[in-house]
């Protein structure tokens, strides 16, 4: 029995702390980055497939940041060219609610999965003397010149009347009853109109 009071005591003194200790962060002034990076391939009739890859920044937090720095060099130079825009740049400042974004191209001839890391954000708060760091979402393995077709629209389309084509029928057919039901006819109408002379 005392070994359940002293963990009950335990756990409510923990309790304690971790709601006293989230209160004092959440009321603290300070920015809370958050980082989208996407990309988006692109084959080229030379047969180079080009890469777009943008990253948008967010400030969520209750503070600006200063001194923001992106960079995003795990790009391997054996496989990628930049063809456009640097992988790296910065900003004076992040103002709270507000959104950087960046954008460069990369060309490659190189068949290959490639597996991309986080962009890294580096930014400085007035109150703490050290480097802050947020990372962005990571990127789905681009499959780089691969064999399989790309899908064209026509197919997609085929593919969705196939899987849901029985379904939009079905609530078509109710919506035209429920609106047949609802109207009156055009012939009930002209029978009530005579009756009131």
């Amino acid at each position: 029995m005392a070994k359940i009071t002293m963990m009950n005591s335990l756990l409510s003194l923990v309790l304690v702390f971790f709601i006293a200790s989230s209160s004092a962060i959440a009321g603290s002034d300070s920015p809370f980055i958050v980082a989208h990076k996407k990309a988006t391939l692109n084959r080229l009739k030379s047969g180079a497939e080009k890469v777009s890859v943008s990253i948008d920044i967010y400030n969520q937090g209750s503070a600006a940041a200063y001194d923001v720095s992106l960079s995003d060099d795990g790009w391997s130079s054996e496989i990628f060219s930049i063809i456009s825009g640097n992988t790296s740049t910065s900003w004076e400042r992040l103002d709270v609610g507000a959104v950087l974004s960046h954008s460069f191209e990369l060309e490659s001839t190189v068949k290959s999965v490639f597996y991309s890391t986080p962009a890294v954000i580096t930014f400085r708060v007035p109150t703490k003397a050290a480097l802050q760091e947020a990372y962005s979402t990571p990127l789905l393995p681009l499959e780089i010149l691969s064999d399989k077709p790309r899908e064209n629209t026509f197919d997609l389309a085929k593919r969705l009347l196939a899987k849901y084509g029985s379904l939009v029928s079905v609530i078509s057919i109710v919506v035209l009853f429920v609106y047949l039901v609802a109207t009156p006819s055009k012939a009930g109408a002209a029978k009530g109109s005579k009756k009131k002379r």
